[in-house]
């Protein structure tokens, strides 16, 4: 099976200009935990989660720029939508995350999360073993 087949293809996106309280309304209203960050051109220059604004806004105190480019993940792991599933969650787990961005042609067509990846029933063991290798103590959860 292929990304294309499980990913989550109607994905919203914010620009490094956009406030994070924007980012915040996207995530509340979508019920997700990630916003992929593009360029004008809808390719991909970062992701911001929940956990980026938790850790990089609010715990700091960072009153100054709330703008999502101060804030947000730069260095992206992605897949494309041929992709084997296998494949994407082996990277999900040896990479620690739990969403992969999915990129054709330098722009962001979709979301690829363990969730997607448990709902398919040949590949719920993949997603519990990449959820068991992100989850160990001492790992950083994104």
């Amino acid at each position: 099976m292929k990304v294309r087949d499980i990913m989550t293809s109607d994905v919203s996106y914010v620009t490094v200009n956009a406030d994070i309280t924007k980012v915040a309304d996207i995530m509340k209203s979508l019920d997700v935990g990630i916003v992929p960050v593009c360029d004008e051109n809808k390719n991909p220059v970062g992701v911001i989660t929940d956990r980026d604004i938790v850790l990089r806004s609010v715990s700091e105190n960072n009153n100054v720029d709330q703008h999502v480019g101060n804030i947000m993940s730069r260095n992206i792991v992605s897949v494309n939508s041929d992709t084997d599933a296998h494949e994407a969650a082996e990277l999900m787990a040896q990479n620690q995350i739990r969403r992969l961005p999915v990129v054709e042609n330098n722009k962001i067509v979709g979301i690829l999360s363990l969730g997607d990846l448990a709902n398919v029933n040949i590949h719920v063991n993949e997603a519990g073993d990449a959820l068991s290798s992100i989850s160990k103590p001492g790992n950083e959860m994104r």
